[in-house]
């Protein structure tokens, strides 16, 4: 009997596709993956923020998936590029200054399933954080860039791999 219900529940894994604890649903024949650098196309270019974008995901796809990263023609294809990095006060004070600022970076995706094309899409990601303006961006910024790509990544993981 038991031996019954572990053929049962092995069955019904197998058959649904292959499951992560990331949650990420990955088609079987799915066993490779390509990120292609992001390019940085933003009015306010950031030094290696394209670099750290793409280096995060990649290491996402490769600590969430069980996929092989290569170079290029993955079964799975992510290219993007920033489209936006600004900076802008919020939360005006009554003398007229701003009492947080706001960090918020956007980049578009072009995801591409080969295995599976009704998975593919091209569509635009944003995130920012919120800062005390008395702080000097400067000093600040490598940290808040690094919680919004964690964000980015993060949302662009679920929304090509979570379909749930």
């Amino acid at each position: 009997m038991i031996n019954f219900l572990k053929i049962i529940l092995i069955s019904f894994l197998c058959s649904c596709g292959v499951y992560s604890f990331s949650g990420a649903s990955i088609s079987p024949g799915v066993k490779t993956v390509s990120v292609k650098n992001f390019l940085n196309n933003s009015i306010s270019i950031q030094p290696k923020l394209n670099t750290l974008i793409t280096e995060e995901l990649k290491e996402k796809l490769l600590s969430e998936t069980n996929l092989e990263m290569l170079s290029s023609n993955g079964d799975l294809q992510f290219e993007g590029e920033i489209i936006g990095y600004s900076t802008k006060p919020i939360a005006i004070q009554a003398n007229e200054t701003a009492a947080q600022n706001r960090l918020t970076i956007t980049v578009n995706v072009k995801f591409v399933n080969l295995i599976d094309e009704s998975n593919n899409f091209s569509k635009s990601f944003s995130h920012f954080v919120d800062f005390d303006s008395s702080l000097n961006l400067s000093d600040i910024e490598d940290e808040l860039n690094n919680q919004i790509i964690d964000v980015l990544c993060e949302n662009i993981f679920n929304n090509a791999l979570a379909n749930w």
